[in-house]
């Protein structure tokens, strides 16, 4: 378990390349093939950790003195997703993660059960996460597994569905993101979706980035769009002439570099991609295979980012004014684009639905996390995990996702019977989308 873990601590620009490069020679490409195929994924990534490192650390410090200017003064503090999976993976069960987690899509695979293989190991974490709420609510490490297996399944089964959306919308062939910050996202945006298709006016509205340009000219450009979110952020936070520019250059330079990163790595992906399908196409007529990925390759997309941008003050001004809320957004307000980019794609890019859906589905966040604080307090005080003086913690995207709410509050009220009923429910799902519908589609 600890060779599992000291390798997965070399971090995914590592750990990444690695698997891939073994991927394709499994898979039967040429070693320089599949060599170079995990290089450019190691490039890409380090990329976009680059740019959205830069986004995090000028938000952060806009967002803090947004806070401190208008004076909100709540109990729990936003430590963010880094610190999330820190705790996560600093439990018994959080070592467990990445074995169980693979062992699980193994075997939904043998059984035709999925059609993903996840390679991105380092976001078992996600499911880490919400097994040490369960153990930190019912001290039972059985039931916290099996919740953890759970989660997992259903996982791979928001993957299975969403991936033909993926490919429409963002262009990857292939790939599908199990990842625990964008999935659920997806099955909040269908219900808006429908809302907003029956609302008369309001149902003609295009918002699209390409629409936008059209309509605005230059000031519909990605990078000018940037550019002024920036110089609005920076004139909340009370920033000077200097401070407000540079923060609105930085925010247009983000839109720019983030979706060049993304074709990087796909650049490395789309081989490995090709090769995965052709490999079970011969041995396994009839069936598909798609790579699960870090839905970091969907983030740069500028519907994305532009929604995400104007969600940031949004989301400060709903912890302000909502009552109930004891959150205060720091940490993973450079977080909000994994967990709008798979709402998106249902909006078909429209950037006024996913901004309107993201405003109701980060209020719910803010309550749930704000639910969840002393859940993932203890879970935090039983890895070790610095607290840095707070006697309240959450992150703020992963601790508020409708998930995690499902879990914990299974956890709390007969969590057997909860937690085996999804389960089943689950399973059903999966055999559903994996047997019965692609059966009446051949």
């Amino acid at each position: 378990m600890e060779i599992i873990q000291s390798f997965i601590d070399l971090g995914p620009s590592i750990v990444l390349p690695i698997i891939i490069f073994i991927f394709g020679l499994i898979l039967g490409t040429s070693p320089r093939k599949a060599f170079l195929a995990g290089i450019m994924v190691g490039i890409g990534f380090i990329g976009l950790n680059l740019v959205t490192g830069l986004l995090g650390d000028n938000l952060g410090p806009a967002a803090q003195q947004m806070v401190e200017r208008f004076g909100l003064q709540l109990n729990t503090i936003d430590v963010g997703w880094p610190a999330a999976s820190a705790i996560s993976y600093g439990t018994l069960l959080g070592s467990l993660a990445i074995p169980v987690g693979i062992g699980v899509n193994l075997i939904l695979l043998f059984f035709g059960l999925t059609q993903t293989l996840m390679v991105d190991l380092w976001n078992f974490w996600h499911a880490a996460f919400v097994a040490s709420l369960l153990y930190a609510v019912t001290n039972n490490f059985v039931l916290s597994l099996f919740g953890m297996v759970t989660y997992l399944c259903l996982m791979y089964l928001l993957a299975d569905i969403i991936a033909p959306i993926i490919n429409e919308f963002y262009g990857f062939p292939n790939i599908t993101f199990p990842h625990g910050t964008s999935a659920p996202g997806f099955l909040i945006a269908l219900p808006m979706n429908w809302l907003f298709d029956r609302i008369p006016g309001f149902n003609k509205i295009e918002a699209d980035p390409e629409t936008i340009q059209e309509k605005f000219g230059i000031f519909g450009e990605t990078t000018v769009m940037g550019l002024l979110i920036g110089i609005v952020m920076g004139v909340l936070a009370g920033y000077d002439i200097k401070g407000i520019l540079n923060l609105g250059v930085i925010l247009a330079a983000v839109m720019v570099l983030l979706p060049r990163m993304v074709a990087l790595l796909m650049e490395g992906l789309t081989p490995i991609s090709e090769a995965a399908n052709e490999f079970v196409h011969k041995r396994f007529p009839g069936r598909d295979l798609n790579i699960g990925m870090d839905s970091a390759l969907a983030v740069g997309h500028p519907a994305v980012l532009s929604s995400s941008l104007i969600l940031v003050p949004i989301t400060i001004l709903l912890a302000f004014i909502l009552p109930g809320n004891k959150t205060i957004p720091f940490g993973d307000l450079a977080t909000i684009p994994y967990a709008v980019c798979l709402m998106a794609p249902v909006f078909k890019g429209n950037i006024v639905r996913t901004v309107l859906s993201g405003s109701f589905y980060m209020a719910s966040i803010l309550y749930i996390t704000s639910w969840v604080a002393p859940v993932v307090t203890s879970a935090a005080k039983a890895a070790n995990f610095a607290m840095g003086g707070n006697e309240s913690v959450t992150a703020m995207i992963e601790g508020g996702l409708w998930p995690t709410w499902l879990f914990v509050f299974a956890a709390q009220n007969m969590p057997w019977i909860i937690i085996g009923g999804l389960f089943l429910i689950i399973l059903a799902a999966l055999y559903y989308v994996n047997k019965v519908k692609v059966r009446n589609l051949q």
